[in-house]
């Protein structure tokens, strides 16, 4: 019997029905996680935390509590002292004011007079190398360090959006992404009125969803028209022009860039001081990145011929999801080392159930905190975890000329 074509259904309305299907579902699963009036909270951190967080001593805190100086922490029933992060920002900046010099920084790293900007865009070809995860935790470790970061999700899926607590279905409305701030028309909002604060003291967030996607459709439209628009800025300057409103309120942006190369993501580079490329080190991965290299290197050899101006402060690749005990990962991993030496970060990521849990109610790391899961796992993922971001931020720092 030959099948009647005739009788099949439309394609797109069987894709809408598994839309539909499948976000009524995720609705369901969010609203059992996080009711609509509720919100997303950071948990509070024991004495020994916050104290290893701002660089004294448990004792010190102790007398600071006794003497009724700083913001009181919360006290159990067991007599247990615990820190919100906007209590550690305040004693932070307490004993900032009572340092000197070069010392108030150990306590508020700002950025001072004659330090830029710094602007990392975490980025690779291949979805699944970890650029999101890698995002969100680096965001939420710079603001844990005292930090003022900004995190903008570039990425229309907007991941890093939902795992810092705005659902991009639900709370992401027309004209809230980065796209108001870098669009060609005359509903273009300044960037200032789409950022959001978050639960983490500290760093605050510029959604994403969908909708950023209309970049990649106006802007060969604004290339076809021949002209700059109404500010005068090609397409490559708008992310970097947008930041520009900002600077002076924040140190660090990160940036979690889509998983190709678009104009969002050129754009997003081109705003860059640094690139992190995230590795998984499998051979295909591998493979993928190469050709992302090729791709990027043509695209923003364009871009420079075009005006743009590029000059990052650091390229490092990060290793991501590693399993040290697989071989053949080792062999890949030995052989970028050999190819880029010091431009592969010292520190992996290695590969942990622990992150893996966190991510299924849209957590990380840093949230769950140790009792949520067994101490050896919790404190392997994140001895791993505290390595990679320190040794960016160090990066960092250099940039600033600081030791």
């Amino acid at each position: 019997m030959q099948l009647n074509r005739s009788e099949l259904p439309n394609v797109d309305d069987v894709i809408g029905a598994h839309a539909d299907l499948l976000g009524s579902q995720l609705h369901s699963i969010s609203e059992a996680l996080f009711p609509p009036a509720a919100s997303k909270a950071l948990r509070r951190f024991t004495s020994g935390e916050a104290a290893r967080l701002i660089g004294v001593s448990d004792s010190t805190l102790r007398k600071m509590t006794l003497a009724g100086e700083g913001p009181q922490p919360e006290i159990t029933s067991n007599g247990r002292r615990l820190y919100s992060l906007s209590d550690i920002n305040e004693i932070r900046r307490l004993f900032a004011r009572n340092a000197r010099g070069r010392e108030s920084i150990e306590f508020v790293p700002h950025r001072r007079s004659g330090e830029h900007l710094q602007v990392l865009a975490v980025t690779n070809f291949k979805g699944g190398s970890g650029k999101t995860t890698t995002s969100a935790h680096l965001g939420q470790y710079l603001a844990l360090q005292g930090y003022r970061v900004l995190a903008i999700d570039l990425d229309p899926q907007a991941s890093l959006s939902a795992l810092l607590g705005v659902l991009p279905e639900m709370h992401v409305g027309h004209n809230e992404t980065l796209y108001a701030a870098i669009r060609y028309d005359g509903d273009r909002r300044p960037l200032r009125e789409v950022i959001r604060e978050t639960y983490f003291d500290g760093l605050h967030l510029v959604p994403g969803n969908l909708e950023l996607m209309e970049f990649e459709h106006t802007t060969p439209k604004a290339l076809a028209d021949g002209s700059r628009t109404a500010d005068d800025t090609l397409f490559f300057a708008r992310v970097a022009g947008a930041l520009d409103e900002v600077a002076d309120d924040y140190d660090v942006v990160v940036i979690d860039c889509p998983p190709q190369l678009g104009f969002l993501t050129l754009s997003g580079l081109c705003a860059a001081t640094s690139m992190i490329v995230t590795v998984h080190p499998q051979m295909l991965d591998v493979s993928s990145m190469s050709q992302f290299l090729l791709m990027t290197r043509d695209l923003l050899g364009v871009v420079r011929d075009a005006g743009g101006a590029l000059k990052f402060d650091f390229v490092r690749y990060l290793l991501t999801r590693y399993e040290p005990q697989d071989a053949p990962q080792t062999k890949v991993v030995a052989l970028l080392r050999n190819l880029f030496e010091d431009h592969v970060l010292t520190n992996p990521m290695v590969k942990s159930a622990a992150i893996s849990d966190a991510g299924l109610t849209k957590q990380t790391l840093y949230e769950i905190g140790p009792g949520s899961l067994t101490r050896t796992t919790y404190d392997r993922a994140m001895e791993s975890l505290t390595a990679v971001n320190g040794e960016i931020e160090s990066l960092v720092k250099l940039a600033w000329g600081r030791s």
